[in-house]
């Protein structure tokens, strides 16, 4: 697979700078792409991004309204492609978009309006997630005025521009730490787009109140059981979506929302296959469950894998497993298998770890196993 930082080539830096000598006189193409080109292949991604936009902010007229139009003139025409168009002889989209949208995001806060506009048009030809937060943190409430007017915007890329520029935990973003501390100014935009005619935009509502589940959990537990009253399907999908963390966690009124109450079985049996293993190799392990329940009931099954820090104590990892419904009495035999594998984010050291259940939110007692590393 190609690398993703290679969306930012030689190739568009060419087009890009192309663009400009449209339309900036003495402008110099040569020297603006040497210039990023020299240094580009040591780079990562966003610091190849943060590179063009360097050189973008330093050769466009620094005139905030001469500058904002000249990136105007070099938008593509064709504002459905998205991420998935190329930047052409027509204009700039997709990964182009990258690096001008952080020229106005970085640099042009000092005109408002006219910024958030510009991003509105640019988000229609990638998107403009990350470049809206730096209006959010100048002036959130400015911020949230105007997006707020794109709630209803035909195009599906500006309605879910509102959900994803104001999720406070945006992944490669910059953090909202003013709505990670209170959420509630972005709730009626959420409120207005959970019913989307679009599923890209519902599933952004979505990961919005999944961020917010991470610091106000009983918030958004208790919205959800609110939502969830009269839901259709398409609704009741995104709730169960923005709940994902909740569950996982076993938040007793996230799992009531959803008609998922505390267990009655009796949990038999849990074995590991072998009782101690190599990093690499795979953990094979089985459970026998008893309803004691006297009718249906549905059930959500986790495991825990709790691994081995460098003090001796352990830490909590908690994985999906099953869903499924058992009647009364029922007694099943579940297997799993889950690869101890090397990974970047995780370093693993020898000695007891640990495996458990979590069922409809209530962790069972563990089971250890011995890893060499």
């Amino acid at each position: 697979m190609e690398p993703l930082k290679n969306s930012l080539s030689p190739d568009l830096v060419g087009r890009i700078a192309a663009h400009v000598a449209r339309h900036l006189d003495g402008f110099d193409r040569s020297d603006f792409v040497a210039a990023i080109c020299a240094e580009l292949p040591r780079l990562e991604l966003k610091q190849r991004s943060q590179l063009i936009t360097d050189h973008l902010h330093a050769c466009l007229p620094q005139d905030l309204t001469k500058r904002f139009a000249l990136i105007r003139a070099m938008l593509h025409p064709d504002q459905d492609a998205h991420s998935s168009g190329q930047s052409d002889d027509l204009g700039l989209r997709g990964w182009a978009m990258m690096p001008l949208g952080a020229v106005v995001g970085q640099h042009g806060v000092a005109a408002f309006d006219e910024g958030l506009d510009l991003l509105k048009e640019m988000t229609s030809r990638f998107s403009s997630e990350f470049d809206v937060r730096y209006f959010l943190l100048a002036d959130q409430d400015r911020a949230l005025g105007r997006i707020h007017e794109w709630v209803d915007d035909p195009n599906r890329h500006v309605r879910r521009l509102v959900s994803e520029g104001t999720r406070p935990r945006l992944p490669w973003a910059m953090r909202l730490p003013a709505l990670m501390r209170d959420p509630r100014p972005i709730l009626p935009l959420l409120e207005a787009l959970r019913d989307d005619e679009d599923e890209y935009v519902r599933r952004s509502v979505a990961n919005n109140l999944n961020d917010i589940a991470k610091d106000h959990p009983d918030l958004v537990a208790s919205l959800t059981e609110d939502w969830l009253d009269g839901a259709g399907p398409a609704r009741a999908k995104l709730l169960r979506h923005a709940c994902r963390t909740l569950i996982k966690q076993g938040h007793p009124v996230a799992l009531r929302a959803f008609g998922i109450s505390a267990p009655q079985i009796e949990t038999h049996s849990l074995q590991i296959t072998q009782p101690g293993i190599r990093l690499g190799q795979t953990l094979d392990f089985s459970v026998t469950l008893r309803s004691t329940s006297a009718t249906v009931q549905a059930v959500i099954i986790d495991y825990i894998l709790h691994f081995r820090r460098a003090n001796n104590t352990h830490s909590a990892k908690v994985f999906k497993w099953k869903k499924l419904t058992l009647a009364a009495g029922e007694t099943i035999r579940l297997t799993r298998s889950h690869a101890i594998a090397p990974v970047t984010i995780r370093r693993y050291y020898p000695g007891s770890q640990a495996l458990s259940l979590r069922i409809n939110g209530k962790d069972t007692h563990g089971v250890e196993f011995m890893l060499e590393t």
